[in-house]
């Protein structure tokens, strides 16, 4: 085993109907995670899944889209922000941000396209932006 391996996190994410959010959130919805860690998405509903969003992505990331009503694991390699929606309940605001190290890198571009995204989308991803560091 590589030893960056061996010091990769888990970090489990729900995808719940209700939340101390509101309706239709992923729970965390902000991640603070390190190159390497993994990301585990865990649906409590069947109507549920995670999908990275294009123009919200480090440098060289490509989109991953989990199945419905599936877990999708996420392993996230580059420092960045990455952002995450439930494809069915992205108008409704069901998404979520990782930040991957201390370098954002990409903070800007994720502020530029969250201007474009749905109005409750637009309101949980600047909440959440405000808390990256």
């Amino acid at each position: 085993m590589v030893a960056g391996q061996a010091l990769a996190g888990e970090h489990t994410v729900q995808m719940l109907n209700r939340g101390a959010g509101g309706a239709m959130v992923f729970s965390p919805s902000l991640v603070q995670a390190r190159p390497g860690d993994t990301i585990r998405f865990v649906p409590t509903d069947p109507g549920h899944n995670a999908e990275t969003i294009a123009g919200m992505l480090p440098a060289g990331v490509t989109v991953q889209r989990g199945p419905m009503g599936r877990e999708f694991v996420l392993r996230v390699t580059q420092p960045g922000v990455y952002g995450v929606k439930c494809t069915p309940h992205y108008s409704m605001g069901m998404v979520a941000l990782i930040q991957v190290g201390p370098a954002t890198s990409n903070v800007e571009a994720v502020r530029t396209a969250v201007a474009r995204t749905p109005p409750m989308a637009r309101r949980r991803f600047t909440e959440m932006l405000a808390r990256v560091r």
